[in-house]
């Protein structure tokens, strides 16, 4: 098969697959969020982030603090990292059930349109 070939027959079933997984998730983040907008669970889960931040900051400068100079930077530079992956961490663990809803949608349209797509190759003959 050429690289022509390839390209007429396989980017527009790419393309439909990427719409269709776009549209699925689309439709996840409506059935999870019921109606209700994005940015408020967002900042929902931001603001209960804070105390898994606090407890990554400290516990990063705690392990690498000493009483040299040298080291104080170090433990600080630890201990903003420590708060960063808290936050993250924190911020993902609460928006799971959102991404667990998108990513299902997603998957279920791309499906319908991959079952699609091998009744085209391959016809089912009843006669």
């Amino acid at each position: 098969m050429s690289q022509e070939t390839w390209s007429r027959t396989s980017v527009p079933y790419g393309r439909k697959l990427l719409n269709s997984a776009l549209e699925g998730a689309r439709s996840g983040q409506q059935t999870f969020l019921q109606g209700r907008p994005l940015s408020p669970f967002l900042a929902e889960s931001l603001r209960h982030a804070w105390k898994p931040a606090a407890v990554g900051l400290c516990l990063s400068m705690l392990g690498c603090y000493s009483a040299s100079r040298h080291r104080a930077r170090r433990a600080f530079a630890y201990g903003l990292l420590g708060g960063v992956v808290g936050l993250t961490t924190s911020v993902v663990w609460g928006s799971r059930l959102l991404a667990a809803s998108v990513a299902s949608g997603a998957l279920r349209n791309i499906g319908k349109v991959r079952d699609q797509h091998w009744l085209e190759q391959h016809p089912i003959d009843y006669a």
